[in-house]
């Protein structure tokens, strides 16, 4: 049996496009645990064929897993549709059975295999194996090896954007060749504060010049700092600001320019933050261990999972951390069902110094040592399956956090 982690090779950024709720709570799950490291979007409905490449994210997945089920016949115009984009996607039909008729009909139309209800890890194994030994080699790109971090807040004044920004930094230390840090707060983002720089551009001109993105464009978009490429949000509130759903145009280009990419987002609502977190490796939720934090971190995790958000990519953490104040981390990682990933101590005078002179924390301090601990182990960890969740005798607690569930 072929190594999994090989078979999501085959898959960059996929789309799940179905109406039937049942299907997907069935589908979803496998997917997450056979297609680690890959960004899944979940279209509800089926699009109109004019809307299709933007129900596909802009970005051409390289996969489609469409249902066939809700209705035959749109679904298969859809699939027509997507087969004459000319780009390299793949198109596997969800049906509820065996029905050579509508299998006919659906190779035809250039379906590149099937799932059949009920879906199984197996078959989904087959699947995936067939579509990795039909992809030639020479389509593996170094894209596929780019490591994209998404670092957002459980709230404001967590210290999420000083972490990202010392993130960057850190991985350029420890041995990464190229690495971006893009400041994708469009509101409230302060990377140019921090770090004490200007740019005539943002990442806004990047966006909308997306389809005229080369190499000279894009140096004049980004300012070099010791070595870390950044994208700056704007340095000014238009009064029209633009709606901004999809970081993908940027993200596709930027995949092939580095080799690690730190996302700072302004938080984890909405669909342009939820795209960074699909399009990630890893998200990197940042609170402290105060309850006002912990208990925005609740509802950022409950809402990452009803958004379809894998919850094995998200690494939760606990930023200024002192036993002595605040739960502990024992405590935390109870409460809220998930591990915490590092617990970063408090460190007022390194990173107060640091960010007045717009310099990296020193990687000596003991803020420096966590976050070296934290690079190094986002390094080899891959990702895996959900956390286990752990059981409690801390009903109050619990309750408190249960309040905000969904």
């Amino acid at each position: 049996m072929q190594n999994r982690d090989s078979r999501a090779e085959v898959l960059r950024r996929g789309v799940v496009i179905s109406p039937n709720s049942r299907m997907v709570r069935e589908l979803a799950p496998l997917l997450e645990s056979h297609l680690v490291g890959s960004s899944i979007n979940f279209v509800n409905s089926y699009p109109s064929p004019r809307d299709i490449g933007s129900a596909l994210g802009g970005g051409s997945p390289q996969l489609v897993f469409l249902d066939l089920v809700s209705d035959p016949e749109r679904a298969l115009q859809l699939l027509g549709e997507m087969v004459r984009l000319g780009s390299p996607v793949q198109v596997l039909a969800l049906l509820s059975g065996n029905d050579p008729d509508l299998m006919l009909r659906c190779l035809r139309a250039g379906a590149a295999d099937f799932l059949l209800e009920p879906f199984t890890a197996d078959q989904l194994d087959t699947v995936l194996a067939k579509i990795a030994r039909l992809q030639p080699a020479s389509e593996q790109t170094a894209a596929d090896a780019t490591r994209i971090i998404a670092v957002m807040p459980a709230k404001g004044a967590c210290g999420a954007t000083t972490i990202a920004c010392n993130l960057a930094f850190y991985w350029k230390r420890m041995g990464a060749n190229r690495v971006l840090l893009a400041d994708l707060d469009p509101l409230t983002g302060t990377l140019s504060f921090l770090l004490k720089i200007k740019s005539v551009f943002s990442f806004l001109d990047a966006l909308q010049r997306a389809h005229e993105l080369d190499d000279d464009l894009w140096r004049a978009m980004v300012t070099t700092v010791n070595g870390v490429d950044i994208l700056l949000a704007p340095e000014l509130i238009t009064d029209n600001p633009p709606e901004l759903n999809d970081p993908s145009p940027i993200l596709e280009y930027a995949r092939r320019a580095y080799d690690v990419i730190i996302l700072d987002a302004g938080n984890v609502y909405g669909d342009w933050n939820l795209n960074q977190a699909r399009a990630a490796q890893e998200v990197l939720l940042v609170t402290t261990n105060e309850l006002p934090a912990l208990q925005a971190a609740q509802r950022a995790l409950s809402y990452m999972d009803a958004n379809r958000v894998g919850r094995w990519k998200i690494r939760l953490l606990v930023n200024r951390y002192q036993r002595e104040i605040g739960l502990s981390r024992e405590v935390i990682g109870t409460a809220l069902h998930t591990e915490v990933f590092e617990a970063i101590p408090s460190d007022y005078e390194a990173v107060q110094k640091a960010l007045m002179e717009g310099k990296p924390v020193p990687a000596n301090s003991a803020f420096g040592k966590s976050l070296t601990q934290v690079v190094e182990r986002l390094g080899v960890r891959r990702g895996g399956g959900d956390t286990e969740k752990k059981s409690s005798s801390l009903s109050g607690l619990f309750g408190l956090f249960s309040k905000t569930s969904k």
